[in-house]
């Protein structure tokens, strides 16, 4: 594992707070992860009041240090206790239900590049699975010397400086009646930012000027507690996740459809603000402790869990042992209990996290990266129909990079857009590469 990502078995302590700081602000317009020009984050969904106590939202949040202890323990003999929501209580070990998985393949920082690689058609491994594609969006200016063609350096990627800490950071996650309720106004309470916007005097600005500042967000998610599989994968629009210290998780691209976490200049904790201020990973964070396949990190938008990739030290997940969405089917602790159940790994290596929804998507204000109208502020959806979802109907705008990859060659010609092979065809109007 590179040097940035390798943590111990330290235990994960949130901090589970009560309240949240309204303080939306603009930043100056910047791309970034917003795709086509419009502003595409996530929108604030109002009107949830949390009403369980702060001893359940401490319980729901994370479990007490001695039953994670007594937990993990178990690891080599077997799980046995009480039945979490409707997961199933694991019945194997850990080492039994990830046998001949996993390894230290990255050790040396070299990572495979995700550029262009996305779908629009059905999920795939080692791919994103987008709703729809659009131009015009911006993100980091210059290639950074860290960058080849079909691979990565992360272990000579510049960061931003600074390590900025957040004491009004909140987040409080509860159930109640099969939801699962994760309020935060989008600052961390576990790692620090960096100094946003990016200073000229920073060696990261030659690379990527962006001029956004890091603000305090009002941001309420509903998520099913116990989710279920969906009947075939659902596609992502670029939000899929919440982490459990409050930020939030993007996919794995820029506005361009590259590997943002390559291109993009992120701080020590692999976080940056687009904009309007929202701040966000596009992969695992080094500053989130305990990063092992059992320990829950986060949530999808379909509600399944998000944990590590880490198997044991110098033992970890990668994406060719993931399904089509970037999961896999494994114990997991949720409440002091090991369950078997679906959850979504976060991966050194490219897509990163969350690449299609398992489980019915409820990712916020679907489609608004489309720049269609009347879908802001709408959440619970599962994804939209028609030229929009990439499920039938007119196909979605290529990306101007796609575009490009075909000027000047004759239908069915071979392109390429970063490392992604293709061949040149009309889509919805436009001459475009099309991913083979």
């Amino acid at each position: 594992m590179t040097s940035g990502a390798k943590r111990g078995f330290a235990l994960l302590e949130l901090l589970v707070a009560v309240a949240v700081v309204a303080a939306l602000a603009g930043g100056a317009w910047y791309f970034d992860d917003l795709r086509g020009g419009s502003a595409g984050g996530v929108s604030p969904q109002g009107g949830v009041a949390a009403e369980q106590a702060a001893t359940q939202a401490a319980q729901e949040a994370n479990s007490s240090t001695a039953q994670e202890q007594a937990a993990l323990d178990q690891l080599g003999t077997g799980a046995s206790a009480t039945t979490s929501g409707t997961a199933t209580v694991s019945s194997v070990s850990v080492a039994d239900a990830l046998a001949g998985l996993g390894g230290d393949i990255y050790a040396d920082g070299i990572l495979p590049l995700g550029d262009g690689k996305y779908t629009t058609t059905a999920p795939k491994k080692g791919y994103v699975y987008l709703c729809n594609v659009a131009s015009g969006g911006e993100g980091a200016e210059v290639n950074g010397p860290w960058i080849g063609t079909s691979t990565w350096n992360s272990n000579e990627k510049t960061a931003v400086e600074g390590n900025v800490s957040w004491p009004n950071a909140k987040v409080t996650i509860t159930v109640a009646n099969g939801t699962r309720t994760i309020v935060t106004n989008d600052l961390p309470t576990i790692g620090t930012t960096g100094i946003f916007p990016i200073q000229r005097t920073d060696p990261a600005y030659q690379y990527d000027g962006n001029p956004n500042s890091v603000e305090a967000q009002d941001l309420t998610f509903d998520l099913p507690a116990s989710p279920t599989a969906a009947a075939a994968p659902q596609c992502i629009y670029g939000e899929v996740g919440v982490m459990t210290n409050g930020v939030l998780l993007l996919d794995a691209f820029d506005a361009e459809y590259r590997d943002a976490e390559a291109h993009e200049m992120q701080d020590s904790c692999q976080g940056h603000p687009h904009e309007g201020g929202m701040y966000h990973y596009h992969s695992l964070s080094s500053c989130i402790p305990d990063p092992t396949v059992t320990n829950i990190i986060g949530w999808a938008f379909d509600g399944y869990p998000i944990t590590g990739p880490e198997i044991s030290p110098g033992r970890y997940l990668t994406t060719a042992d993931l399904d089509e969405c970037h999961g896999i089917t494994s114990p997991v602790m949720e409440n002091g209990t090991l369950v078997d159940t679906y959850h979504y790994v976060m991966t050194e290596d490219f897509p990163y996290s969350v690449s299609c929804f398992h489980g019915k998507s409820y990712e916020p204000n679907p489609g608004a990266m489309s720049g269609m109208s009347g879908t802001s502020g709408m959440s619970g959806m599962s994804g939209m129909s028609g030229a929009s979802a990439g499920t039938g109907g007119t196909p979605p705008a290529p990306p101007q990079a796609a575009i490009d990859a075909c000027a000047g060659k004759a239908s069915g010609a071979s392109c390429t857009v970063g490392q992604t092979s293709g061949t040149c065809a009309t889509i919805g109007g436009d001459f475009a590469c099309k991913p083979n």
